[in-house]
């Protein structure tokens, strides 16, 4: 691969990155809970999370702990909120 090509790929590539590649109401949920736990890195969970259980009560629950401002990991507390609620139902 030349220099030229090269470098046209990998523009090509981050043009595609920028591009949203939400198709379903679970994947937008998913993202929007990791946007608000300011928990991008794990959004593939959170995509997860909400399409196997309730994505709107997961973005309420994600919004409740965002507005704790004493919590300095809002993944791992949500997660620990997540898994205590399991027990009880969902």
């Amino acid at each position: 691969m030349g220099s030229k090509s090269q470098s046209s790929y990998i523009k090509e590539l981050t043009r595609r990155a920028a591009t949203s590649h939400v198709y379903r109401k679970h994947q937008l949920l998913g993202l929007l809970i990791a946007q608000t736990l300011k928990d991008e890195g794990h959004k593939s969970l959170y995509i997860k999370l909400a399409k196997e259980r309730d994505g709107e009560r997961l973005l309420t629950l994600a919004k409740e702990v965002a507005e704790k401002r004493n919590v300095k990991n809002r993944g791992a507390y949500f997660m620990a909120l997540l898994k205590g609620n399991s027990r009880h139902g969902r």
